[in-house]
């Protein structure tokens, strides 16, 4: 999985990477810049409730705090999930599919030698 995929920022928006919005967040951008900023954010509905979202934190190192932990977690998150997915795969070994048909052809053989007993 990609590592940008995993910051819970950088899905926001594309043309507006994690620095700079922390930067905005922080009011320490130029006014053209903040302008800037917002108007990319406010394209879409979803973009526009995380914005507002992100807004009502006051303390700027608070937000880097939980924005950092946020990333941890999201990260662990999805480790487990894909070691979850990776352990549930089955191993696709040249062994376990020659049994699986030898067995098969076992049974067919002996359905066969059955089925004509019986019918003789």
């Amino acid at each position: 999985m990609k590592e940008n995929l995993k910051d819970i920022l950088s899905n926001l928006n594309t043309e507006v990477d994690q620095a700079t919005l922390l930067l905005y967040l922080q009011g320490k951008l130029s006014d053209e810049k903040q302008h800037e900023v917002e108007k990319q954010l406010l394209e879409t509905e979803f973009e526009q409730e995380a914005f507002e979202g992100l807004q009502e934190f006051r303390d700027s190192k608070k937000l880097q705090s939980m924005v950092a932990q946020l990333n941890e977690d999201l990260k662990k998150k999805t480790s487990k999930r894909r070691l979850r997915r990776q352990k549930m795969e089955l191993k696709q070994e040249p062994w376990l599919w020659i049994t699986v048909f030898i067995m098969l052809a076992l049974i067919i053989i002996s359905y066969i030698i059955i089925r004509t007993s019986l019918n003789d």
